[in-house]
């Protein structure tokens, strides 16, 4: 069968002949229809995520949408090393394939459960976002931060603030329920200042930030107080990416002045909310509630899409 084979960790792979999968016990063989291509996968191609292969030669692809023995159409993930997703066909446990709704369609079906779950369990897992509360999604022109904006609201956010550094990408987040813009395109203290006033009486009670560095410390300095007060409300600070750096300058008074938790994406969560949220996600998608832009491409071109960022689009391989 044909596969994107890496070689070398940092060289793009290359599609090319690979030994078809054999399932074992309580695995299944995927016919693949669609896998997308995603920062996880190359940064697991370079050799720089902590799940990177141990050994090489392995097929790339985390995850994807194919047909199984039977003819029905499902979304899978955590194929079996050193088979991948981005091949004609794979391996995964037979838990790990999922059934999809017929009427979508494959490049949206491979596209969308990544960004969309990762946002769906940040909300709803990790910062339990009750319905009525503010959020701040720190980072909301990328593909996933898009979808959180749309998935905030699905949730029951009362008031959903956007801030992006893209401004012709964050003008379209009202279409997705952003209540109000933040261009990040400004001086550090002129960030402070915007935050503190997009925060108003009622605080933000979860934000969600791709971003961290400058950002990050612009709205901690944002909520961080000059003088005793009564605890209103606590945020709950989901760090979920670091495009804006990779670290931060946390002074001690942000932490003691203000009713502040910081938590993490925390790897895999448990298997039921992991269902659950692929589960809406889905649905959602199916409905056109949620929505991504892709661009399909051949297997054969893998190596020419491996380096291309299509901004606003995620890369989707057709095998």
């Amino acid at each position: 069968m044909k596969a994107a084979v890496l070689h070398t960790f940092g060289i793009a792979p290359r599609c090319e002949e690979f030994p078809d999968p054999v399932a074992l016990d309580g695995e299944v063989v995927i016919e693949v229809c669609a896998a997308s291509l995603k920062p996880v996968d190359k940064q697991m191609a370079d050799g720089s995520h902590y799940a990177s292969a141990q050994q090489l030669p392995v097929i790339c692809g985390t995850d994807g949408v194919g047909r199984l023995a039977d003819g029905q159409r499902v979304f899978f993930g955590g194929a079996r090393s050193p088979y991948g997703a981005i091949a004609q066909r794979t391996v995964v446990p037979r838990a790990f394939a999922f059934p999809i709704p017929e009427t979508l369609d494959d490049q949206t079906a491979a596209a969308i459960p990544n960004p969309g779950v990762s946002a769906w369990l940040s909300l709803a897992s990790r910062a339990r976002l009750v319905a009525g509360e503010n959020v701040l999604i720190l980072g909301a022109t990328g593909i996933t931060g898009k979808l959180a904006v749309k998935i905030a609201k699905l949730l029951g956010a009362s008031r959903v603030v956007a801030a992006g550094r893209n401004p012709k990408a964050l003008s379209e987040l009202g279409e997705q329920g952003a209540d109000d813009l933040i261009v990040l395109d400004k001086s550090r203290e002129e960030l402070t200042e915007m935050f503190t006033n997009a925060m108003g009486s009622g605080g933000f009670q979860v934000v969600i930030d791709y971003l961290w560095g400058m950002p990050a410390e612009a709205f901690l300095a944002a909520i961080t107080r000059t003088e005793f007060a009564a605890i209103q409300s606590e945020t709950r600070y989901v760090q979920v990416g670091e495009t804006a750096g990779a670290t931060i300058s946390l002074p001690a008074a942000v932490l003691r002045s203000t009713p502040l938790t910081i938590l993490g994406t925390a790897g895999v969560p448990p298997a039921d909310a992991l269902v659950e949220a692929l589960q809406n996600v889905l649905k959602y998608a199916a409905d056109g509630v949620l929505q991504i832009a892709t661009e399909g491409v051949p297997l054969g071109d893998i190596e020419a899409a491996w380096g291309r960022d299509p901004t606003g689009k995620r890369i989707v391989v057709i095998p």
